[in-house]
C-alpha cells in the first residue's frame, strides 16, 4: 500500500516514472497463474467496480451513442484490469497498456509503449490509422493533467472531476469542466 501511495503521489505531481510503476503494478500478474488472476479479477469487478459505476457516465455515453459517435477508452491502466470495465460500460474499443503474455502467463512486462501521457497520443494515432478514422468532431474526457498531451489534440477536450492542475488549464483555455459524481 505504501508503494501504491508513493506512485499515486508521483502521478498527481506529473512525475510518475511509468516504467517503474508498471514493473510494480504488473509483478502480481507474473506471480500467479491465469485461472487465479481471472478469479480474483471477477471478484474485484463484482465487489469494487460494479458498485461504483457512475450513472452520469452511462448517460454521457448514451448521448454519444445517440450521435453515432465511436466510443474508445484510452487509459494507462493495463488491459487486464480495464477490459472488463470497458465491457461494463458497453465500450468495444479499448486502448490500454498491454501486459505481455508468454506461454499463457503474464511476464510482468508490457508490449509496446505505455498508454500514458504522450503514449496515449501514439496509441490513438495508431488506432485512427488502423480504423480509417480522424479526430474530426472528437471529444476526450479526462480527470488528470497527465492527459494534457491528448486533450490538446482533440477538438473538444473536457475536464471531468479534474485534478487542480487540469482544472486550472481547462479554465485558462475555456474548456468545459463537468462532474460525473
Amino acid at each position: 500500500e505504501r508503494e501504491n501511495l508513493r506512485f499515486y503521489d508521483q502521478y498527481k505531481l506529473g512525475e510518475l516514472d511509468i516504467y517503474e510503476f508498471l514493473d510494480f503494478q504488473l509483478r502480481p500478474l507474473a506471480e500467479h497463474d491465469m485461472d487465479t488472476l481471472e478469479r480474483w479479477r471477477r471478484q474485484y469487478i463484482e465487489e469494487k467496480i460494479t458498485p461504483i459505476l457512475l450513472p452520469r457516465a452511462h448517460a454521457l455515453l448514451d448521448r454519444h451513442r445517440q450521435q453515432d459517435d465511436t466510443l474508445v477508452i484510452i487509459t494507462a491502466t493495463n488491459r487486464f484490469i480495464t477490459g472488463p470495465i470497458a465491457a461494463l460500460y458497453g465500450i468495444d474499443h479499448l486502448l490500454a497498456t498491454e501486459p505481455e503474455i508468454s506461454n499463457d502467463r503474464y511476464t510482468g512486462k508490457i508490449t509496446g509503449v505505455p498508454c500514458f501521457q504522450e503514449g496515449k497520443v501514439a496509441w490513438l494515432q495508431g488506432w485512427l490509422a488502423e480504423h480509417g478514422e480522424t479526430l474530426e468532431n472528437s471529444w476526450f474526457y479526462s480527470d488528470s493533467h497527465n492527459d494534457l498531451p491528448l486533450l490538446n489534440k482533440v477538438v473538444r477536450p473536457v475536464a471531468v472531476d479534474p485534478d487542480e492542475i487540469l482544472r486550472q488549464h481547462a479554465d485558462k483555455h475555456g474548456w468545459p469542466v463537468i462532474s460525473l459524481r
